[in-house]
């Protein structure tokens, strides 16, 4: 597979060659109040052949890694050559993921409702499993504070290949935080229904959940000691992956992606396919292509903006 870029009306967009074929933009209006994506851009299928993609995440240099879970997989994606590669096969059935700043991967590995951490050479280490002796719900979506505490949120969506009781383990359908210095889990959040996608900003100030239960998304600020207070409403929609942009956009996973200003306006509808988008990451080596997970197939399109990571 070979990657080559197009220049179509004096505007970049990006076309991946699938076994040996252009790939086709996915016929579709994209509404973009601010000029956030480039002109003339479509979304474009990078890869398919999947079952159920998730989980997103971009390293350093802007190779996107994400998971097909009912594959029990993590994918990478390169950044220079357009190229698709098993990272792990044994992925623990991970769901979303986020990297530390020691290039580790954090993974929030459903098959066992535990949090993981894989290294550059796929080794893993169990990091949560448990709270007060009893199983976790199963860990859906992950981010990592620049100062390594780790958060997470803990909804109940029941899975066929569990081995154990699908019921609630827990109390509820909680966000967490998770302390490696210190190795406590503390409970974060419990006035949600059912915690989906979780983001913070770049300087650690502020964290994002997406309640996707309520239908809505908020906005904490972060305290000294890593708690979280003083909730707003930053978006009047639920969602499932979410993430940021340099800008302070926010990027919302559902019904293709939607996006919202920091002031709580609609700015941007972005359809990617039929059905549902599970989530979505800033990747490449330039940070401005916007990679969205979407069934049995991930999605780029090329922005005038960066991810915020």
């Amino acid at each position: 597979m070979n990657t080559r870029v197009k220049d179509i009306s004096k505007f970049l967009l990006l076309s991946i060659v699938l076994n040996g074929a252009p790939a086709v933009p996915v016929s579709a209006q994209i509404f973009d109040q601010t000029g956030i994506v480039v002109p003339g851009a479509e979304v474009i299928k990078l890869g398919e052949g999947y079952s159920f993609t998730e989980g997103p995440v971009a390293d350093k240099k802007g190779n996107v890694f994400f998971t097909d879970q009912p594959n029990n997989q993590v994918v990478r994606w390169d950044a220079k050559t357009g190229q698709f590669s098993v990272f792990t096969s044994r992925a623990g059935r991970a769901n979303g993921m986020f990297f530390d700043a020691k290039g580790n991967l954090i993974a929030c590995a459903d098959e066992n409702n535990q949090l993981w951490s894989i290294n550059r050479r796929g080794k893993r280490k169990v990091l949560v499993d448990k709270r007060d002796g009893k199983l976790l719900n199963g860990p859906n979506d992950v981010w990592v504070h620049p100062n390594g505490d780790i958060y997470f949120t803990d909804p109940l969506y029941k899975r066929d290949y569990w081995k154990r009781d699908p019921k609630m383990q827990q109390d509820g359908e909680h966000v967490y935080l998770w302390r490696p210095s210190s190795k406590e889990l503390v409970r974060l959040e419990t006035g949600v229904v059912k915690p989906n996608g979780i983001i913070g900003s770049p300087d650690g100030k502020r964290l994002y959940v997406a309640d996707i239960g309520d239908r809505k998304i908020y906005v904490y600020d972060i305290t000294a000691d890593g708690t979280v207070t003083n909730r707003k409403l930053a978006a009047p929609m639920g969602a499932d992956g979410i993430t940021l942009d340099e800008k302070g956009n926010l990027y919302l996973a559902g019904d293709g992606v939607t996006v919202f200003d920091p002031e709580g306006n609609k700015i941007a509808q972005i359809p990617v396919r039929k059905g549902w988008t599970a989530n979505v990451t800033f990747g490449g080596k330039d940070r401005k292509l916007l990679f969205m997970t979407a069934g049995d197939a991930v999605y780029g399109l090329k922005m005038n903006v960066k991810g915020a990571y």
